[in-house]
Parts: structure tokens; sequence; C-alpha cells
């Protein structure tokens, strides 16, 4: 199984880093530090994550 970074996730589903923030309700640094792997996003928000991406979870690399 071919796993992905959140940004290649983000990116392959289209959206651009402020896109995606905007859906989620998140700011864009928040999701700059997801991206890079100095924090961590919560259970729920890793769930609107691949339902946004359209992954799994199993399909995510959370380190950059």
């Amino acid at each position: 199984m071919t796993r992905l970074s959140l940004k290649a996730a983000r990116v392959n589903a289209g959206y651009s880093q402020k896109e995606a923030a905007k859906i989620l309700g998140i700011s864009n640094k928040t999701l700059c530090s997801w991206e890079n792997g100095k924090t961590f996003p919560d259970q729920p928000m890793i769930e609107k994550l691949c339902a946004l991406y359209g992954v799994t979870y199993d399909q995510l690399d959370f380190v950059a």
C-alpha cells in the first residue's frame, strides 16, 4: 500500500493549503504544522482530513 504524506494527500485531492484549512476550520499555520510533522491532529480532525482528501488513515504518513 502506498502511504502519502499529509501534503501529498492534500495536493492529490486538488486543494491548496489555504483552501483545505478553510474547509477544515483551522488556520493555515496549524495545517502547515501538521504537514511538517511538528504537531499532530486529534482523532476527530484525522477523520475530517481523511474524508476531505479521500484517503484512509492507513494511507496517511504523519511524518514529514
